[in-house]
């Protein structure tokens, strides 16, 4: 099987890298050696995030910078790393190469196939600190702490009213649009 990394259309890929911004502080590129021994020596000297790996930091530097040296040829969106572009350019091609060898459904992203096996397993990893209860997906638990917290992120432009999910606003607002009654587009359609 081709690796979904690599086995892109080289017409998708449309630009070269930029090499890293002297601006940054390192006027090769590369940051200085770290000490030996050092669990994360390599430190980004804009914000004082620290990297395992100089190519990560190297990465991280394009979010401080706003480079974005990889374009989708089909439809000219950018990216700060190529790994990014390629991953975007599966919404063009319909590309889905992870497959799970349970049910056989394809995925374009590694992660959806890993959230997707959680199905089949029955794993819930990521727990409520304050409860206990357990999810499948960190999204879900994420909705689930609003519960303790109150917070209720979602707010209706029609009314005042605020919302814990935005599944809840969604179905809110359907109430306001049946108000409003159908759009004159919607009234077109139904008269054909």
């Amino acid at each position: 099987m081709k690796s979904p990394e690599t086995d892109t259309p080289e017409s998708l890929v449309t630009s070269p890298p930029l090499p890293p911004s002297p601006a940054l502080g390192w006027p090769w590129g590369l940051p200085p050696t770290p000490p030996p021994g050092t669990r994360k020596p390599y430190k980004c000297t804009e914000c004082g995030k620290a990297f395992g790996q100089s190519s990560h930091l190297m990465r991280h530097l394009g979010t401080h910078t706003g480079e974005k040296p990889y374009k989708c040829g089909a439809c000219a969106k950018s990216f700060t790393q190529n790994s990014n572009l390629l991953q975007h350019q599966r919404t063009h091609t319909g590309e889905k190469p992870y497959e799970c060898s349970a049910c056989g459904k394809r995925f374009g992203w590694s992660s959806n196939l890993s959230q997707h096996r959680r199905l089949h397993s029955g794993q819930k990893p990521f727990q409520c600190g304050q409860c206990g209860k357990c999810f499948g997906e960190s999204a879900r638990l994420l909705e689930h702490q609003r519960t303790h917290t109150g917070e209720k992120p979602y707010h209706c432009p029609d009314c005042p009213k605020t919302f814990s999910r935005g599944s809840h606003l969604a179905r809110h607002r359907r109430l306001h649009a049946a108000e409003r009654g159908p759009t004159p587009a919607l009234a077109m359609h139904r008269r054909l």
